[in-house]
């Protein structure tokens, strides 16, 4: 049996291994797409070491084949994306996303927030550096195929300070005290329900907005994203669950978490915590790591929807919460569930 040093050891290089692998079909793959003329959109990211995993450089321009309504929606997964990358990234780095990634049509926002966190579980750590590669490169490869039309990152919202939008998020769901902060980067359980609020939604994001997409290729790597997003959610869901067997107050809280969300974008009941509902003392509940209907099909979100949780608000709104100044980009009003 290979003791548990061994195996960690072999689980870094294994990391290690599909790091370089991915950076080599990354840079083929946009060769590739320069050749053959077949990029969605144009591209026009930089190189820069100075802050965060590096961008990439992509190629030459072929002219623009995406609809306005694909636009659209694209520079929307954007926004969401911005937010998510700046999550992990600090949570690694312990500096925000890349300053060459944030340029872009519209106002570009700073980030308010966001730290180094000083993880405990070298599974989790592993984990965490997995999930932040993963979502700095959707930031590129979006930004690459919107080209000129790529919106600039919007003002981004990840304290945990006493206004910070991960606390009043905690507040709102009641996770913690109208007085308390929640501080998503004090410790490797308070990140994993700060990445599962973001995640969950990324997930539903993806799905709501795959059916409003004109382009089958944008469709076909929506779709892709869509599957990377829904690993991330099951992979913290997971954890979440694993860890509350012993803290039964981590499946408690996610619950909570999937209740807050649930009250923001709507009357139907969708959203859903880690464990099932079947009566039973806290340390035997069954698990509920895929938040899916009777069919074992996740739900879907508007964008509007979206937005909701987003501003933290059940209103018609333009900004708040995580985007203290609004979403950038043509889809940026929450829906009114007020």
């Amino acid at each position: 049996m290979i003791d548990r040093e061994t195996l960690l050891e072999v689980l870094e290089l294994g990391e290690q291994r599909r790091a370089a692998r991915r950076a080599f079909l990354k840079t083929a793959g946009v060769a590739t797409m320069a050749a053959g003329g077949v990029s969605l959109l144009a591209a026009c990211d930089a190189n820069d070491d100075d802050q965060g995993p590096p961008a990439t450089t992509p190629p030459a321009t072929p002219a623009p084949t995406a609809s306005q309504n694909d636009v659209d929606i694209l520079n929307f997964a954007l926004n969401l994306e911005y937010l998510e990358s700046n999550y992990y990234v600090s949570s690694v780095f312990g500096t925000p996303l890349n300053a060459q990634l944030r340029t872009g049509v519209g106002t570009q926002g700073d980030v308010v927030g966001g730290r180094a966190v000083t993880f405990t579980d070298p599974t989790i750590a592993a984990y965490a550096r997995e999930i932040a590669a993963d979502e700095n490169q959707h930031v590129v490869f979006l930004r690459n195929q919107l080209g000129g039309a790529a919106i600039a990152m919007p003002q981004i919202n990840i304290d945990g300070g006493a206004n910070g939008a991960f606390t009043l998020a905690a507040r709102s769901a009641g996770v913690i005290g109208p007085n308390e902060t929640f501080d998503p980067y004090a410790s490797d359980e308070n990140w994993l329900l700060g990445g599962m609020l973001l995640s969950d939604v990324g997930v539903t994001a993806y799905k709501g907005s795959a059916r409003l997409i004109n382009s089958p290729t944008i469709v076909d790597q929506a779709a892709g994203i869509l599957a990377v997003e829904a690993y991330h959610s099951g992979l913290l869901r997971t954890m979440l669950y694993r860890k509350g067997l012993n803290a039964p107050v981590l499946r408690v809280n996610a619950g909570k978490i999937s209740d807050a969300r649930d009250a923001l974008d709507g009357p139907a009941d969708l959203d859903q915590g880690i464990t099932g509902d079947q009566g039973l003392p806290p340390n035997t509940a069954a698990s509920n790591i895929v938040p899916a209907d009777s069919n074992a099909i996740v739900f879907g979100r508007t964008a509007a929807q979206v937005l909701n949780i987003a501003y933290l608000n059940k209103a018609a709104v333009t900004a708040g919460g995580f985007l203290p100044n609004g979403a950038n980009g043509n889809i940026r009003t929450s829906a009114n569930n007020a």
